[in-house]
């Protein structure tokens, strides 16, 4: 086995700085990606309730929150996805999950 020191500058780049950072480049994606989502979902409502205002079509209340139900779902399960992997790069992934809670925090 070889005498490694962890607590030498290239290790703790290469167990912890590199994930982190790379946890920080994917949170933040994360987190504009999710507004742009949002942002885009939310003129689509508006664009249905005025279509719904001119009859056009007809919305019902259960309708409305069965999509908002799926979309959190989707929303849910990518975030999930996104964790499980970055936990991959460490032991137990604890920089890179810290560098994407930062990155989701920040964006």
């Amino acid at each position: 086995m070889d005498n490694q020191d962890f607590f030498s500058t290239p290790s703790l780049l290469g167990n912890i700085g590199a994930p982190f950072l790379l946890g920080i480049a994917v949170g933040y994606f994360a987190k504009k990606m999710l507004r742009t989502a949002l942002f885009l979902g939310g003129g689509m409502v508006v664009m249905l309730f005025v279509a719904e205002y001119y009859g056009v079509v007809h919305i019902t209340n259960t309708q409305l929150l069965h999509v908002t139900d799926v979309a959190a779902e989707a929303a849910k399960n990518s975030s999930d996805f996104l964790l499980d992997r970055l936990s991959l790069f460490t032991v137990k992934g604890v920089s890179a999950t810290g560098g994407f809670i930062l990155g989701f925090k920040m964006g």
